[in-house]
């Protein structure tokens, strides 16, 4: 059987998370264009060999992409993902889907309504050691949910406010940051049904909140709680303990805790406690399944799943509906802290 050839993709936006994209279609040989304003574009295109537009537009009337990926500022998803979606052009739009769930509302309905596939970019659900996670929980190993726990805990530096936005409203680590863990708690546990939130912003001043904390309802009736801050030196977030992005220094250590009645699971460490053979009770031995972590690179992972995408080979793993339920929760939990100062 001859293999399909890859698909086509330019990037939208050259930032820095779409250089990320830019760098790895390069290495696939899939880097049709590259859309961006900047005169820094239009050299980085002619360094890959690419064409340069700079409007989006033109770009897809004349790079003909087979898929697009949108690494856009948030406030123009909505606009850039429906032009290319009415153009037939496939998006995978980094996250958040959108800034906020009546534009991402409007994205997925477009997409509903042309049948043309929107992927949202939550890549830590490419991570394989997720879907294992994943199939641990669905196996049942862990028994009935009863507790979750997610924490996001790093340190941003001083110069990381040098940029204006980086100290306003809406630009704090709820969004920035704990999206990505409520993304990933929502994959594992199920659906969020109830939040309640308290968020702080005493250390550092500035007119976003630097901490927060929400206590979380799970459909299947499990309760979840998450922490998350900016201004705490710690090794126990995503970051640090997947050793997914070698920007990071890598720890190792636990960010998420999982508890049914039947056993536990810390990730990304990936130790299974349970009873083994033994009744099940406090005084019982414990015993702990050590499961080693891959390394492979969950952007890498996520084009190569949105390839298949394009080519009809496979359904979104994060569609732009599960993109908006995520950004649903966000929302719900700065509202509820900002009803709880």
């Amino acid at each position: 059987m001859t293999a399909l050839p890859q698909p086509q993709i330019a990037v939208l936006g050259a930032g820095l998370v779409g250089r990320r994209h830019i760098d790895l279609l390069r290495q696939s040989h899939q880097l049709s264009a590259i859309i961006d304003p900047a005169p820094q574009a239009a050299t980085l295109a002619a360094e890959c060999g690419v064409p340069h537009y700079e409007a989006l537009d033109p770009g897809l009337e004349q790079a003909r992409p087979d898929g697009l990926i949108n690494a856009t500022p948030n406030q123009l998803h909505r606009e850039t993902t429906v032009t290319a979606l009415l153009a037939g052009v496939p998006v995978l739009v980094e996250k958040p889907i959108a800034s906020n769930t009546a534009d991402a509302s409007a994205m997925v309905d477009v997409s509903d309504e042309t049948g043309v596939a929107l992927l949202v970019g939550h890549h830590r659900r490419h991570n394989p050691l997720i879907a294992r996670a994943k199939s641990l929980i669905e196996s049942g190993e862990l028994g009935a949910l009863q507790v979750v726990h997610g924490q996001c805990w790093l340190y941003k530096p001083a110069d990381y406010f040098d940029v204006a936005w980086r100290r306003q409203g809406g630009a704090g680590p709820v969004f920035i940051n704990l999206i990505h863990d409520v993304d990933l708690l929502r994959y594992l546990c199920g659906e969020v049904t109830s939040v309640t939130a308290l968020h702080s912003q005493h250390g550092r001043g500035y007119d976003v909140e630097e901490s927060a904390g929400a206590l979380l309802r799970f459909a299947n009736g499990a309760i979840g709680t998450l922490s998350v801050t900016d201004n705490v030196p710690a090794p126990w977030s995503w970051e640090l303990s997947a050793h997914e992005n070698p920007a990071y220094p890598a720890t190792d250590g636990f960010c998420y805790l999982i508890g049914g009645d039947k056993g536990s699971l810390s990730l990304p460490d990936f130790n299974h406690w349970h009873y083994g053979d033994h009744p099940p009770g406090w005084w019982a031995p414990i015993e702990r399944t050590r499961y080693p972590m891959s390394l492979e690179d969950p952007l890498r992972r996520q084009i190569a799943h949105f390839s298949r995408v394009i080519r009809g080979e496979e359904a979104p793993l994060v569609s732009g509906r599960e993109g908006l339920e995520t950004l649903r929760v966000i929302e719900q939990i700065k509202s509820s802290a900002a009803h709880n100062p």
